[in-house]
């Protein structure tokens, strides 16, 4: 088993059989840690870190069994001097082999806060005829965490959605479950499977709680409607309506739309209801950019190109026109209804007011429509 990142292998080996998910799970995060040291994982940052490199995997892995993967933990003990590390004597950290390995003791912030992020990412494909062809959300849900001690937090998500595969008999219509579900080490998943509750003690900093998949019918947040105008052997012209589909209190920032135009197109002109026009040569596509598109509302945008009298004889015609692609960020909207019901922080012994804040944001994974 393997994986390749940047211009290297990562080879798990073994005599007997293995759980493959658990050697693969070890390599990215074996892959994780070296970017913590190395900020970037190549070959020639092995070759120079050879010794942190050989000291790192002593550490993470014993007899064939992952021990401590925790970038945050090994850097207590195992330093970027790694040649250094023979000659004193290594104190290793009791959370090393305490109940919550990714989270030290004694952290001290001066304001206690913990910062929520639902971020969904729409990718969405809808063909030349307007039929929609593939449908899918990737979510995760990021925190901050910037809390003293060792406190307990409990998250509730809202009834309409299920998180994991079982009670079918339970299940509505109008549930939506979520599929390819990974929660953080961190998360109790004992607790999880009793008492439908996310509890966890988080590790200091920004951590991905769980990801997750939805492979539902999305309404298209944007519908783009093309008329193209080709007169050969001389110009092209365009006509761009551009619609957002969502609520009218919602705003996309920074929306790009990309039109595809011919490699030999040139001398363009532009005309738009609102934004800004650019001609990228190097992309053969028009940029259509739009600070901020509200909810509701239809724009639109006329391009012409000129096209050589003479061509070299390919015929266009026969070749599959690339997508229309879209790219933009809602705040405060989630396509999947997913929302925070409560986050409850509990720290016993430090008895401190800590503030929950949470936040929601669509963005545009893989967008394209068809003309």
């Amino acid at each position: 088993m393997y994986i390749k990142h940047e211009d290297i292998y990562l080879l798990a080996v073994s005599r007997r059989n293995t759980d493959a998910t658990l050697a693969l799970l070890f390599l990215y995060k074996l892959v994780g840690v070296f970017e913590e040291y190395f900020e970037r994982l190549e070959e020639e940052s092995i070759r120079d870190n050879f010794v942190i490199t050989y000291e790192l995997l002593d550490e993470m892995v014993d007899y064939g069994y992952p021990q401590t993967t925790e970038a945050k933990v090994l850097k207590q003990y195992i330093t970027q001097e790694g040649q250094k590390l023979h000659k004193a004597q290594v104190h290793i950290p009791e959370n090393v082999t305490s109940k919550f390995p990714w989270r030290p003791s004694g952290i001290v912030h001066r304001r206690n806060e913990v910062f929520l992020d639902v971020i969904e990412k729409v990718n969405l494909m809808i063909g030349s005829n307007g039929q929609v062809i593939k449908s899918e959300i990737e979510g995760a849900i990021k925190i901050k965490s910037c809390l003293s001690g060792m406190p307990e937090l409990r998250l509730g998500l809202n009834d309409k959605l299920q998180l994991m595969a079982g009670d079918r008999q339970n299940r509505s219509q109008k549930n939506i479950e979520m599929e390819d579900v990974v929660f953080h080490q961190c998360v109790s998943l004992t607790r999880f499977d009793s008492d439908r509750i996310i509890s966890f003690v988080p590790p200091d900093g920004d951590f991905e709680l769980l990801s997750y998949r939805l492979t539902t019918n999305v309404k298209p947040l944007f519908w783009i409607e093309a008329i193209v105008e080709s007169h050969a052997h001389s110009r092209i012209e365009y006509l761009i309506k551009a619609r957002s589909q969502f609520k009218l209190r919602s705003v996309a920032n920074d929306v790009q739309i990309k039109i595809p135009v011919p490699p030999n197109a040139d001398s363009p002109k532009f005309k738009q209801s609102i934004g800004t026009c650019v001609y990228a040569p190097d992309q053969d596509c028009i940029i259509w950019t739009i600070k901020q598109f509200t909810g509701g509302k239809e724009f639109l945008m006329r391009a012409h190109f000129g096209l050589p009298s003479v061509t070299d004889g390919e015929d266009e015609e026969g070749k599959q026109k690339p997508p229309i692609t879209i790219t933009f960020e809602i705040p405060y909207f989630t396509v999947s209804g997913i929302q925070v019901r409560y986050l409850k922080i509990l720290e016993r012994t430090e008895r401190y007011t800590a503030l929950p804040w949470v936040r929601y944001i669509t963005r545009a994974g893989d967008y394209q429509i068809r003309t």
